[in-house]
């Protein structure tokens, strides 16, 4: 079955070019131009993937993704203009997957696209199951459970946190992390620490009986994360 995106971006042109190379991936794609309409869209047509820039008419795409996220967890890369690394990161924080900078070449839109749809195909196609202290792992459903409360992630913090938690102890560098969940693709990696510290402090938020006192995802001063051996 083909996969679906949603473009939502205010700017005919480029929006007109992202849906042209997707389409000649294979992807069905639909657009939107403004946030409203990206949100009716989404919850009409439930694609697998959403394009979303930041700046939009109507309600600006942050806002948009902070409402997807709390409907879903369709995965979601953001698009923006603004160069600053707080603007990128707030969209991580928000639950976004990926970002990518304009102006940006179609091909590294498409390839992004296909990484992060392969996280969740990969998750898919492992049936395997197994347990870290009071968490069980059901990695073909992405389904962590804590003391029998089902805990939801999305397929970027959920192939982080498996990362982890497959190999307790071992300590992963930021760099191998990023190698895990975006691949080679590492065209603008400046920020590629704060972008994995987001996507932590969001799996904390919502694995950690207390995030401020973590139990399970260990940062290691300088260097990165662990998962508890303990």
């Amino acid at each position: 079955m083909m996969q679906t995106v949603l473009v939502v971006e205010d700017e005919r042109q480029i929006a007109e070019i992202a849906k042209d190379y997707l389409q000649h991936a294979g992807y069905a794609v639909f657009t939107a131009e403004d946030g409203i309409e990206a949100l009716a869209m989404s919850r009409d047509r439930r694609p697998d993937l959403v394009v979303l820039d930041i700046g939009l008419p109507r309600l600006d795409g942050l806002e948009v993704a902070r409402r997807l996220r709390k409907e879903s967890a369709v995965p979601i890369i953001m698009l923006t203009a603004r160069a600053e690394e707080s603007d990128r990161l707030m969209g991580l924080d928000l639950g976004a997957d990926d970002y990518i900078v304009k102006p940006f070449s179609p091909r590294e839109l498409v390839a992004r696209v296909r990484a992060v749809l392969r996280r969740g195909d990969s998750v898919a196609s492992d049936d395997g199951v197994f347990r870290r202290a009071d968490l069980k792992f059901e990695v073909s459903k992405m389904k962590v459970d804590r003391g029998g409360a089902s805990l939801d992630f999305t397929p970027t913090e959920f192939q982080l946190l498996t990362t982890l938690a497959r190999r307790p102890g071992r300590i992963f560098t930021r760099s191998q992390l990023l190698d895990a969940i975006r691949g080679p693709l590492t065209s603008d990696v400046e920020s590629f620490d704060r972008a994995i510290d987001a996507h932590v402090k969001n799996i904390r938020r919502k694995l950690e009986p207390d995030p401020r006192t973590p139990r399970y995802v260990l940062s290691v001063y300088g260097i990165g994360y662990k998962f508890s051996d303990t």
